[in-house]
């Protein structure tokens, strides 16, 4: 019997573990290296007098493509995870009486008619027949797929499913696709505001994120323990299939042999040979020479790409009063398309700033029994943690605009104890992109097709995460892992 070849996958953020799942499954000699003392990436809490508050996503969807992994690896996600589906997808305030979104469309319809109008709200409904047939008609080419191109997607798609593509004006921003649909500006920012989902500009976005709307509305769910859950559980399954897992294990640069990758050298010194190695992390860490000059040739050296949202966060132990908060709930502000000048273009965090506030302690009732409960907020902020000028006063003006909104909304925040991470703290945390959350930020029509697969360069290194196709978010990068996994299976002979 030939020897298991030796798989290094450096990252234990969600696209590393669900590869690493996979392939323990398949008997594949597998360790992850991971430089914190725990999994997750970007999926990490912050600890405030023992309150495990969400730090990194809040938003748990798509759970088709966990149940999925879960049972080609024979196992049960329903017996490893509670969640509960939320009725209330979003609370959203402009400072009047707030509108709920709902899982049910006809609830949602209702509910814009009366905040809106009845127009409105048939309109609404006409959007959510229109993000459905997008959902359905790129779910499969798209997200499923390996590395799709325009031409092999259109290809796949057919006639009928490529007239829905056409029909929403593929070449056309979200921000423009979206005005046939919300003559209501405040529904008009609303939907907009999926663009930041994947960390753009829903002035500079393709109108295909409308589809993220049908994804929330398929489900949402909060996952009892928080979203730590899941790579808590992914690695436990993963190391019981006999995965290794080293933590606090920082890969200082990437050994080669000739062409091939092989092996790392850890920031301790200590060497650890492969023949194959996924890595799980941004694609600029190789690019700009973070694992040594020759990672680079893994990336192509014409890829150009405009980088992502940042964020500036805070992480509270707080009593909050006032305003009824519900689990999701965003607070706009005005003129909106300044938010996205200030980030995208004049490179700094937003004079006036929406916040998205995550309360981990409610559900669809919107208690408040007065005491402590765990906040999340969240501001987008420009990619520039990397830059050695980083101004901290253009942080305090920004938290002061931002308690300030949420202030005059209604929301009374009082005895808070807060941990801030702006820019430069996430850009520490996950090098390469100057704190951008999402990679490349998905700006143009062609930008979808732009992000690179699971195959670099070099013949033995995978890549993962949300920097790869098929992009950001916590489904997404999952999938990204099972596509590496594939990819490297396909290596070894072992898929059919």
């Amino acid at each position: 019997m030939s020897k298991s070849p030796k798989i290094l996958i450096v990252g234990a953020g969600i696209g590393g573990l669900t590869a690493a799942l996979e392939l323990a499954h398949h008997g594949l000699d597998v360790t992850v290296l991971e430089k914190s003392q725990s999994p997750g990436g970007k999926i990490r809490q912050v600890n405030i007098d023992n309150a495990f508050i969400d730090s990194g996503p809040t938003v748990f969807t798509m759970r088709w493509i966990f149940e999925k992994l879960f049972a080609d690896c024979d196992e049960n996600f329903a017996a490893e995870f509670e969640l509960e589906a939320l009725d209330i997808l979003a609370r959203h305030s402009w400072g009047e009486a707030p509108l709920d979104l709902y899982a049910s469309t006809q609830k949602s319809a209702d509910a814009i008619a009366q905040f809106s109008n009845a127009k409105q709200a048939q309109l609404f409904l006409e959007f959510c027949k229109t993000a459905k047939k997008v959902y359905g008609a790129l779910k499969g080419p798209f997200i499923q797929s390996a590395r799709p191109n325009m031409l092999g997607m259109m290809s796949s798609l057919g006639v009928q499913k490529s007239k829905v593509f056409w029909d929403i004006g593929p070449f056309s921003s979200l921000w423009s696709s979206l005005e046939r649909y919300f003559p209501d500006p405040r529904l008009h920012q609303l939907f907009g505001r999926y663009a930041t989902y994947c960390g753009s500009s829903p002035y500079l976005a393709p109108a295909t994120l409308m589809l993220i709307a049908e994804v929330e509305m398929e489900g949402v769910w909060s996952i009892k323990g928080g979203m730590a859950k899941i790579p808590e559980v992914i690695a436990r399954l993963a190391q019981k299939k006999g995965c290794q897992f080293q933590y606090g294990a920082e890969v200082q640069s990437l050994q080669f042999s000739g062409s091939k990758v092989k092996g790392v050298q850890l920031s301790s010194g200590e060497v650890l040979e492969c023949d194959y190695l996924i890595f799980n992390g941004d694609i600029n860490a190789l690019q700009k020479n973070l694992l040594g000059k020759e990672a680079n040739l893994a990336i192509p050296n014409n890829l150009k790409q405009t980088d992502s949202l940042s964020a500036l966060t805070w992480s509270m132990h707080v009593k909050a009063s006032g305003f009824p908060l519900v689990r999701h709930n965003v607070f706009f502000n005005q003129p909106y398309k300044s938010e996205f000048t200030d980030i995208f273009e004049k490179k700094r965090l937003p004079i006036n700033p929406t916040v998205y506030i995550c309360a981990q302690d409610r559900t669809d009732l919107a208690n408040n029994n007065n005491d402590y409960e765990r906040l999340f907020c969240l501001v987008n902020a420009p990619a520039n943690g990397d830059n050695q000028s980083y101004d901290d006063g253009e942080i305090e003006r920004c938290e002061q605009k931002a308690f300030s909104l949420m202030r005059q909304y209604g929301l009374q925040l009082q005895d808070a104890k807060i941990t801030r991470t702006s820019p430069k703290e996430f850009a520490k945390l996950f090098p390469g992109r100057g704190g951008a959350l999402y990679g490349q930020a998905t700006h143009g029509w062609m930008s979808s097709f732009q992000r690179l697969g699971s195959q670099s360069q070099i013949s033995n290194l995978l890549l993962a995460g949300g920097s790869t196709h098929p992009g950001p978010g916590v489904p997404m990068a999952a999938m990204s892992g099972r596509l590496a996994a594939g990819t490297l299976m396909e290596h070894l002979g072992l898929t059919k």
